[in-house]
Formats: C-alpha cells, sequence, structure tokens
C-alpha cells in the first residue's frame, strides 16, 4: 500500500476511533442511565484510547494493501483486533477493580464500548472503501499493470481484469514469454483488446521503467521454471507486485495459497513475509537499542573520535553510498579506520583482512567492531535495521547482480548492521566469500522473524565477546 492510502485509512480510522469514544462518553455520562461518583475525564482518555487503537491496528495488519482483499475479509480482522484489545482492558479494568474495590459496573460498560468501536470503525471502513472503489472505477489511483504472457491463459486474465475495474489494474499491455509456444501466436497478432506487446521478458526490465509499472500479473503455466525466474530476476529490488493466475492443479492439490478478488484466483509471488506485528516489534527494537547505544556510550564515542582526530588526518567519519531497501541508495555512516585516500588508486574493493590501508587507531576500532557504532544512526532513521543483509555498495551491486542469481531479491529488506550471513561466514576478501554470504541471505529473507532477529543477535554478541567474527 502507498504511504498515501496507509495515511488516509489511519485518519479514517482516527475519527472511528474518536466518534466511538465520544459516543460512549454520551451513554456513559450525558445519558443518566449509569451513574457515578465523579465525572470522568473526556480528552485524555480520549488520546490514549486513539493512541492504543491505532497502535493495535498496526500490529494486526490493518493497515495492508486494502485493494487485495474482500470487504468481508476486512471486517473479520476489524472485529478480531477489536476483539483482542477488548479484552485486554477488560482485564485491565478487571485488576483496577479489584485494587480500589470498585463495583463491577465498569466490566459491563466494556462490552458496550466493544459494540459501539466495533461499529463504527466498520462502517467508517466500508464507506472509505465505497470512496476508493468509486475513484478506482473512475481512473484515479489504478497501478500500472502488465500480463506476463501471449496465450489463451494470459487472454483470460486480461478479460477478468478488465471485467473488474475496481481491482485498481490499469493494464498497458502484454509481456510475451521467449519461446516455440509462443512465436506463432506473435507472428499473427499483436494485439489483444487494445492492448499491445511491449516487448518479450528480457526487455521487462526497461518496460517497468518506461512505463512506470507497479503490478505485473504472470499468465503463464506455473511450471515454466525459467520464466518465472527471469520475472523474478527483472523485479529484484524493485518496488513491484508479482502476481500468478494459479493452475486448477496448484489450488486443489494446496500446492499455491490463492486469494481471490471479484473470483479471480491471484497467487502472491513476493508476499510480505514478516506478519505485520513482528515488522513493528522489529522496528520498534531497532530504534529502541539504537537510541539506547548511541547515548549511553556518548562519553566512549567522543573519546574515539578524539582518538582518530589524534592518529591520522581526515575526517572523522567514514561516509559511503549503499543500496539500501528496494534499491534506494543511502549514506552510511562509520568512524573511519582507513587513510582518507584509501580508494584514490584502486577504486572500489573489498577490504582485507589485514589490509595496509588500515590506520593504528582503525585496528583497534575493527578488531573490537567499534567502527560500525555510527550505523547505530542510519537505524535510528530508518536506513538500516540491526539485523538484515549486509548493506553493499551500488557499483558491486550491478556487477554482483549480473554475476549471481537472484541477487537483488537481498534488497526486499533493510540492510543491517549484523546479519545471519555475517555471523556464519568470515569477512569479504573475495567473489566467492560474497556468493556465500548471498546463500546465507537469502536463507534469511525466505525464513524472517522476530525470533531469528533475536537469535542472530545473541550470535552476534557472542562472536563480538569472543571475538571470532568478522561482522
Amino acid at each position: 500500500m502507498k504511504q498515501s492510502d496507509r495515511f488516509v485509512t489511519w485518519c479514517a480510522d482516527a475519527l472511528s476511533i474518536n466518534a466511538a469514544f465520544m459516543l460512549f462518553y454520551a451513554f456513559r455520562v450525558r445519558s443518566g442511565v449509569v451513574g457515578f461518583y465523579i465525572e470522568p475525564e473526556f480528552f485524555l482518555p480520549m488520546a490514549a484510547l486513539w493512541v492504543y487503537w491505532s497502535g493495535l491496528f498496526f500490529f494486526y495488519g490493518l493497515y495492508r494493501q486494502w485493494y487485495d482483499r474482500s470487504r468481508l475479509d476486512e471486517m473479520i480482522s476489524v472485529i478480531r483486533a477489536t476483539l483482542i484489545g477488548i479484552l485486554l482492558l477488560f482485564f485491565l479494568i478487571v485488576l483496577d477493580d479489584l485494587a480500589t474495590n470498585a463495583p463491577a459496573t465498569s466490566r459491563m460498560l466494556i462490552l458496550a464500548y466493544w459494540f459501539i468501536l466495533g461499529s463504527m470503525v466498520s462502517v467508517g471502513r466500508l464507506t472509505l472503501r465505497m470512496v476508493q472503489r468509486r475513484l478506482l472505477l473512475a481512473g484515479i489511483g489504478v497501478r500500472p499493470t502488465v500480463i506476463v504472457g501471449w496465450s489463451r491463459r494470459a487472454f483470460e486474465l486480461c478479460d477478468m481484469i478488465q471485467k473488474y475495474p475496481a481491482l485498481g489494474y490499469r493494464l498497458v499491455g502484454f509481456v510475451a514469454a521467449r519461446g516455440p509456444n509462443h512465436r506463432t501466436r506473435r507472428s499473427r497478432r499483436r494485439k489483444y483488446n487494445d492492448l499491445p506487446i511491449l516487448g518479450d521478458i528480457e526487455d521487462l526490465p526497461k518496460i517497468l521503467d518506461k512505463k512506470m509499472v507497479k503490478e505485473i500479473l504472470v499468465g503463464l503455466d506455473s511450471r515454466q521454471h525459467e520464466q518465472l525466474l527471469a520475472i523474478l530476476r527483472s523485479c529484484d529490488g524493485r518496488d513491484v507486485g508479482i502476481k500468478i493466475m494459479a493452475d486448477l492443479y496448484d489450488i486443489v492439490t494446496g500446492q499455491a495459497r490463492v486469494h481471490s478478488i471479484f473470483g479471480v484466483p491471484l497467487l502472491e509471488v513476493q508476499p510480505q513475509i514478516m506478519a505485520p506485528w513482528e515488522e513493528a516489534a522489529k522496528r520498534s527494537l531497532d530504534v529502541v537499542v539504537a537510541s539506547l547505544v548511541l547515548l549511553a556510550g556518548l562519553p566512549i564515542w567522543i573519546l574515539v573520535v578524539l582518538c582518530i582526530k589524534l592518529d591520522s588526518k581526515g575526517n572523522v567519519f567514514y561516509r559511503q553510498e549503499r543500496v539500501g531497501r528496494n534499491g534506494r541508495v543511502f549514506r552510511i555512516m562509520k568512524f573511519r579506520s582507513m587513510k582518507s585516500d584509501a580508494e584514490k588508486q584502486s577504486g572500489p574493493v573489498w577490504a582485507g583482512k589485514n589490509d595496509p590501508r588500515v590506520t593504528r587507531v582503525g585496528k583497534l576500532l575493527r578488531r573490537m567492531h567499534l567502527d560500525e557504532v555510527p550505523q547505530f544512526w542510519n537505524v535510528l532513521i530508518g536506513d538500516m535495521s540491526l539485523v538484515g543483509p549486509r548493506p553493499e555498495r551500488p557499483y558491486f551491486v550491478e556487477k554482483l547482480s549480473r554475476e549471481i542469481p537472484l541477487y537483488k531479491r537481498r534488497l526486499r529488506f533493510r540492510p543491517g548492521i549484523t546479519g545471519w550471513a555475517q555471523v556464519k561466514h568470515k569477512y569479504d576478501e573475495s567473489i566467492d566469500d560474497v556468493k556465500t554470504k548471498v546463500k546465507y541471505d537469502l536463507f534469511y529473507i525466505e525464513n524472517a522473524s522476530w525470533r531469528f532477529d533475536l537469535k542472530i543477535l545473541l550470535n552476534t554478541l557472542y562472536v563480538m565477546i569472543m571475538r571470532r567474527g568478522h561482522t
């Protein structure tokens, strides 16, 4: 979902949550149905509940891509999230009542609040979705989309997408697959439903850039592995959604998990790997740890700055362009551990284990891993995470993506200060080391979880203490 879509949904929820509290407050205080000794406050509880429900909704993934879910599924998600949140509030109220010997009236009122809240949020979201769908039908907010394939299967997919414009796909053309089964068709026909063939799979990167494509719908047989891998390679590191028209065989045998919108069976190839609550927990951990390290160790970092300045000429901090999530380039920060003109003669090269360009203070910083500390600032501002694939320079990303299949899949995650590859393998000294680390990175990406992150962090602390690592 685009950030603007998330913001609109968040605003709609904010109105619903606050309106629900106002209605509940009117029933609780102004109606006269329920008695009270002291009139409850209004603004502070309303603000606290707004923050509470907004956080809970984000935690349970209610700000995901809305157009890939039916309204019924969304309402069920809303009811489930509000029920869990109400149960938590209920137990807190019970504990407070037991501590203060208060009457049990408030425990019953919480059910009334849940009914009002669930109704208001549901109505608010249904109204918003109705408006958004009308905008999509009018062509506002649609996503440029291509269909990969030039066969009966791709034409069926095209017909279904055009039948349901509320899906939000704006078809711009077809991308034909290479092979004997497609050449004959292409020689006779160049358009279908006024949609042209834009090129072959080999042309896909150029097509994505030229047409500003946001979605790829694949109308190939799921057993056409070579074409599917070619599509994935073309989209590595790009913020593009990929969905496949699932085979009936795959659906029946359970080999594919399919979501159906308006009866269109689409299999998501690159789904969101981590659950929303895990992503929230991961980011929260990043912010808390980065803040603690930067603030608590401030006297030490000042001493490090002085040592670097006294040891050699040049800037204290080393800044360098790295490729981050979805291919976005950012500037990484480290304490400088090499001579200021280290790459003046050699150009971009990997640092060796006993690199002669490293300064005296730099050797100590590297041995104790203190040169990495300024990266916690990159973590704090969202360029990096504590755990993730190693951030690489644009030069090497382009070089390695040509030599290593699916290398850019690493760009689906924020790069990390540490990671599974850094813990399990030694320092990068050659292309073979990088290829080995890519395997570990891909393993992490496919198995990412908050628990896995904690395991990597504990392993990192161990290798730092034992001085066995090369992170």
